[in-house]
């Protein structure tokens, strides 16, 4: 068995959900496109996992817990697992982001602190 996974997500795609595609065990991520002046058509929170949306390309907005936040290409979001949200692209743009979903608190270590160095 290999100690990797390799896929392409195909450019144009509403959503592709990545967590099969790679065999992923302690992540969901996940590649969204959203037409200009389309939105997620619902508000969600989570019981355990906060969320980190980067911001591919375009220009959207998020709303969480009410308060409205600006996004274009370049932008890094986190929202604790409680935090209500919601995404739009803008009038006049799309917006294509990836979700990365992980338990909160769950990080035990990163980078150096994890790395096995030969």
């Amino acid at each position: 068995m290999k100690n990797y996974s390799k896929v392409s997500v195909p450019a144009g795609e509403a959503r592709v959900e990545l967590h099969d595609r790679l065999q992923l065990t302690g992540a969901e991520v996940s590649v969204n496109t959203l037409p200009a002046g389309a939105g997620v058509p619902f508000v969600h929170s989570h019981k355990k996992n906060e969320e980190i949306y980067a911001i591919l390309a375009g220009k959207g907005k998020a709303v969480i817990d009410g308060e409205e936040i600006e996004l274009s290409a370049g932008d890094w979001i986190r929202v604790a697992p409680e935090g209500e949200r919601q995404f739009s692209a803008a009038a006049d743009s799309s917006v294509t982001y990836a979700c990365i979903q992980v338990k909160a608190g769950s990080l035990e270590g990163y980078t150096a602190n994890d790395a096995v160095c030969k």
